[in-house]
């Protein structure tokens, strides 16, 4: 289907769900969920942030664009018509749900922090539960978008730990560094590139697979740090396809500076590789100390101030020379602490509790 093909048919299916929704009335009773979106990816499609918490959920909990009895918005999904449809799930006395990832703050958005955080805001405080994804999450909201006005928790973000699992035996040679997800801020991807040139000091061997979109060019770099055939860009992937590529590599490298919560983490340790990345955000509560190496650096609101390749390069070091006990206890803490069904099932009972009765 074509560009104004897919648009026209989102238009069309948005007028009809809206059609519906203007009927005078309430929702009847029971656990049935909209998700903001007409359509959510189907499993194994291509997902992320809030997408991919849609499409968990869906499973359990199909998508109900016009007959909802309860509303629930991921903060990186949020859609078009958002005041309208928290207009009309107050009218039709449905609930209300928000997950909260993260806020836009100086360091990264600039003068677009309003802006950007004025739908964020919007949603929180409408919302009659706020699931915030890590304390770092609960933390940047409460400061940049005001605290909710109805109940919230701390519920981090949880993988499929049967479907994402380690490989049968780590890659050989190595090490091989893994710079996960879309590349959506140029500072990761030159972050990670010249960390890829100080391993390679002491690993001559060391390669890295750098997945998803792009933002900037990576060429001129490679070129300019001696990395030819060291980096391997895999480009964009399905979730049925993440532990495959996972399993290519040997430890996940993260460059992205106080991250609210990224699944990405939780896959990579569910599939045994240890994470190296900067010590902040929520990623910190992810990995804990057991499950990689934090490097420390400058944190503020103000500027993005990462570690250096140097320092981020020792750490996979140390990682890489002790990558059996690291593998392990990442594979155990992501199995333990954030397996998918606990996920689900701790939604369900806040399902059961908003819905209309």
């Amino acid at each position: 289907m074509d560009v104004s093909a897919e648009r026209a048919a989102r238009y069309g299916r948005a007028a009809g769900r809206w059609a519906r929704l203007l009927t005078p009335g309430r929702a009847e009773p029971g656990v049935r969920v909209f998700y903001g979106h007409d359509l959510v990816p189907d499993p194994g499609e291509r997902a992320a942030g809030g997408t991919a918490k849609a499409q968990k959920l869906a499973e359990r909990w199909p998508n109900t664009p016009a007959d909802f009895s309860l509303v629930y918005l991921g903060t990186t999904w949020l859609p078009r018509d958002l005041r309208p449809l928290l207009w009309a799930a107050k009218r039709r006395g449905a609930a209300v749900v928000v997950n909260q990832d993260g806020v836009a703050y100086p360091g990264w958005a600039g003068s677009d922090v309003a802006a950007l955080n004025e739908p964020l805001r919007r949603a929180v405080l409408a919302a009659d539960h706020v699931v915030y994804q890590s304390e770092f999450s609960k933390r940047s909201a409460d400061e940049f978008l005001g605290e909710p006005r109805g109940a919230w928790e701390i519920l981090h973000n949880a993988a499929d730990t049967a479907h994402f699992t380690p490989a049968d035996r780590p890659p050989p040679g190595g090490p091989v560094l893994l710079l996960g997800g879309d590349q959506t801020q140029a500072y990761r991807l030159e972050l990670a590139l010249r960390t890829l040139a100080a391993v390679r000091a002491m690993h001559p061997d060391a390669s890295m697979l750098v997945t998803g979109r792009l933002v900037s060019p990576v060429e001129p770099l490679v070129h300019a740090l001696d990395l030819r055939g060291h980096v391997h860009l895999v480009g964009e992937y399905a979730q049925r396809d993440a532990p495959a590529i996972y399993r290519r590599a040997h430890l996940l490298l993260h460059t992205k500076v106080q991250d609210p919560c990224p699944t990405l983490v939780v896959e990579a340790m569910a599939c045994g590789l240890p994470v190296v990345y900067p010590a902040s955000g929520g990623t910190t509560e992810l990995v804990g100390d057991d499950g990689g190496i934090g490097v420390p650096h400058p944190v503020s609101w103000e500027r993005d101030v990462p570690p250096s390749a140097e320092e981020l390069a020792d750490a996979v070091t140390q990682v890489f020379a002790d990558l059996k006990l690291f593998s392990a206890a990442a594979r155990a803490r992501a199995v333990d602490r954030f397996s998918l069904e606990p996920w689900l099932a701790r939604h369900g009972e806040i399902f059961d509790r908003l819905a209309p009765r």
